[in-house]
């Protein structure tokens, strides 16, 4: 195994965002392999460049940034003198796995997830152990280097570092929000980027267990990052035209999938426009193509949160077959076909979460979390009206359906099981005289 100090930088990369990035031999090693090349071509914000045409930037710029941010983080902890205590293994681990963290991604972002695929995670940390990518990997740093690199993506290390990549504060977060509002042309993203790794530290929260937490003074920079994450949700993530196609992207796969056109490993290892022409060749998906034409299905309900059922049950975010067979159902009672009405009731309860170590001014130790702090935190005091202001309750059709669809909030306070005796018994779910 090298010495990770003798690892020399050797090259610099041109970014519109972070301007120089600097990459060293082990970076530089791992970005020269398939897998991550693969990310050139695969959008970092899946169809939002259908509303905002600046929106074509790929996951690999962001893995770039997210290394980036990774190695200025490590630089402000080593000027403080606080990287004493870790191994320099660590740290070239936790830069490898900022470079590393989205290889398992799908093409068009998080769209398949939420359509029942399994997690891109779970992907990334099995590709860092297979061909020319764990090959290289075990040249870096050993047999074991891969499983430790998994451990951070995934959220499992021990690492004093573990929270650079996976946490309140990770790096990931802080290049996607500032790349995307850039990219996309819109003010919303803004984050105290230099304060905030300015202010990043190291606390002991435990005898001999170190987290990743910020100072007091960086508190107003965090409350920048939670901030701008919420508006890029209503404004830009969850926009209805995004939603409308993500909406009509998870069914023309899903489809294709059980036709048998493509398959989930071949969609795993796709690139986004590798896929839609597969979609739109191989399996002559009509929503697919009305994706690329950008004929989106339009809304016919569009509710506020806080217009909905407080109480609602998670099928419609966690049961994806489940969904389908509602969308159709409801399609069938208002006399359109299969796929031509979809429902998106988009979830995220962590968008405003916050559980790190604050070291106060006077140089104790305090937890913010959801409830804030006094006088400092105010922001997750009020998440859960944000949240509720960002998500919505959308019902996208094809045509204009021939009964109205008002009763659809209600279907969100069933049970899955419920939905399901119903939907075997060829019961409608609109009528008024619905009972349980």
């Amino acid at each position: 195994m090298p010495d990770p100090k003798d690892l020399k930088e050797l090259e610099v990369i041109r970014d519109p965002l972070w301007d120089n990035i600097r990459l060293d031999r082990p970076a530089l090693l791992a970005l020269d392999t398939e897998a991550v090349q693969r990310l050139r071509y695969v959008r970092q914000v899946g169809h939002a460049f259908l509303v905002y045409p600046g929106a074509t930037h790929t996951r690999f710029e962001h893995a770039l940034g997210a290394y980036h941010l990774t190695r200025r983080a490590l630089a402000s902890l080593e000027e403080r003198g606080e990287l004493d205590r870790v191994p320099d293994e660590d740290c070239l681990a936790v830069r490898l796995a900022a470079l590393l963290h989205d290889i398992g991604h799908y093409p068009f972002s998080h769209a398949l997830e939420e359509a029942g695929f399994p997690s891109h995670e779970a992907l990334g940390v099995a590709k860092l152990c297979q061909g020319e990518l764990g090959q290289r990997l075990r040249e870096i740093g050993g047999p074991a280097f891969a499983n430790t690199l998994g451990s951070l993506i995934s959220g499992k290390s021990a690492s004093a570092l573990q929270g650079l990549i996976s946490g309140s504060l990770d790096l990931d977060k802080i290049d996607y929000l500032s790349r995307d509002a850039r990219m996309c042309g819109v003010p919303y993203g803004t984050v105290d980027v230099d304060r905030l790794l300015a202010t990043l530290t190291l606390v002991e929260t435990a005898p001999g267990r170190f987290e990743v937490g910020v100072l007091e003074k960086g508190v107003s920079a965090l409350e920048s990052l939670l901030f701008a994450k919420y508006q890029m949700y209503r404004n830009v993530y969850w926009h209805h035209a995004v939603r409308s196609a993500t909406c009509m992207f998870k069914r023309a796969v899903r489809g294709a999938v059980a036709r048998g056109s493509v398959t989930v490993a071949g969609i795993a290892e796709a690139t986004d426009d590798g896929l839609m022409e597969q979609l739109i060749t191989r399996d002559g998906n009509a929503l697919a193509a009305a994706i690329r034409a950008r004929r989106l299905h339009k809304r016919a309900l569009d509710l506020s949160a806080s217009d909905v059922p407080a109480v609602s049950e998670p099928w419609v975010t966690d049961d994806a077959d489940l969904l389908e067979l509602v969308e159709d159902a409801l399609a069938r009672e208002v006399g359109l076909s299969p796929g031509d009405l979809l429902l998106d009731f988009p979830a995220r309860s962590s968008m405003l979460g916050v559980d790190l170590p604050l070291r106060t001014r006077g140089g104790t130790v305090e937890r913010l979390t959801d409830a804030g702090r006094s006088g400092q935190l105010g922001l997750p005091r009020v998440a859960d009206e944000l949240y509720r202001s960002a998500r919505r309750l959308r019902v996208f059709v094809a045509d204009a359906p021939r009964a109205t669809l008002d009763r659809v909030p209600d279907l969100l306070t069933w049970t899955a099981a419920e939905l399901r005796a119903r939907l075997d018994a060829r019961q409608p779910l609109l009528e008024r005289s619905t009972t349980r």
